[in-house]
């Protein structure tokens, strides 16, 4: 299997000096170019994780609250297998946050959210699937998300029209802080960007019916290099996808900065992604806050790369 990730600047060491928890300041040097096929979250966590917040996004309209404990979020959903593994930290101290309950959701290959699926594509009134290819490049003005649909806006959240619930789940992270799903690579719709949303709640109990209580310190979404993209939207079914499709830098959720503001890492062979991908990432969060995802979205800046070893 090959690692696609590019070089922000190749042959080149990247540095960052960073303020640790006790005031002192500290250099963390990581190598700019690709990993190793092998390479591992603890890797990751060690060498350049520890020093920075996640950035925190808008939730979106279409969250809805932890009902579906379990990893694999498939179902019955066509597309590329997709193996998302995360590990969360306080980004004060560096410490794993173990028993907190992280949530995924994200639409399927043809944009449409399980829960909405009235609202079509990104909110665009259901239909038959189109069934003409996307062209390679982008022609999507981004809107925001989604660019049409219910009342509700960026940040509003939007009652469930339906009881589907593909594409959506809540595990808890273990003593390493990792959490690891198994979904499908997401589509797209107008006015967004391929991507999935994240929260991560803690101080809250586990218990027989799931997880209760708690405060939710982080929500984010998590976004793919365009070159993954171009090669999932040749295959099936992605390619049936006509939406018109916003790039990682057009997109205006997307807040420009890398692996901070939740650009995946990403391994797959680039001769045949249809086999699966591999996508992690450290989220660094802070316990003791409460960022529910309700506030509007940060303007985004220029992306620094677009691949997935830009950081």
């Amino acid at each position: 299997m090959t690692d696609t990730r590019i070089p922000e600047d190749r042959g080149q060491l990247k540095r960052r000096t960073v303020l640790a928890a006790g005031g002192a300041a500290v250099t963390a040097v990581g190598v700019g170019g690709a990993f190793a096929a092998g390479a591992s979250a603890q890797e990751e966590t060690a060498a350049n994780a520890c020093y920075t917040l996640t950035s925190e996004l808008v939730e979106g309209p279409y969250y809805i609250d932890a009902d579906k404990i379990r990893q694999d979020v498939t179902e019955d959903q066509e597309g590329i297998p997709l193996t998302l593994a995360l590990t969360v930290i306080d980004a004060e101290t560096c410490r794993p946050l173990r028993d907190a309950a992280v949530d995924i959701w994200h639409c399927n290959a043809l944009g449409v959210y399980s829960g909405y699926e009235s609202n079509g594509s990104g909110g665009g009134g259901g239909g038959p699937a189109p069934t003409d290819a996307p062209s390679g490049t982008p022609t999507g003005t981004p809107t925001g998300e989604p660019p049409s649909g219910p009342p509700g806006g960026v940040g509003g959240h939007q009652e469930p029209t339906d009881d589907e619930r593909y594409l959506r789940g809540t595990w808890r992270t273990d003593r390493h802080g990792r959490v690891t799903f198994r979904t499908v690579f997401p589509g797209w719709y107008q006015g967004r960007c391929v991507h999935i949303h994240v929260k991560v709640h803690v101080d809250g109990e586990w218990t027989d019916a799931g997880y209760e209580g708690g405060h939710t310190c982080h929500t984010g979404q998590l976004f793919f290099d365009e070159a993954s993209v171009l090669l999932t939207a040749e295959e099936e079914p992605y390619s049936t996808n006509a939406a018109a499709r916003t790039t990682l830098d057009e997109d205006t959720i997307y807040p420009g900065n890398g692996h901070e503001g939740g650009l995946l890492y990403l391994r797959y062979d680039r001769r045949h992604i249809a086999r699966g991908v591999h996508a992690r990432l450290t989220l660094g969060v802070e316990p003791d806050a409460t960022h529910d995802g309700q506030d509007s979205p940060p303007q985004p800046t220029a992306s620094a790369s677009t691949s997935a070893s830009a950081s």
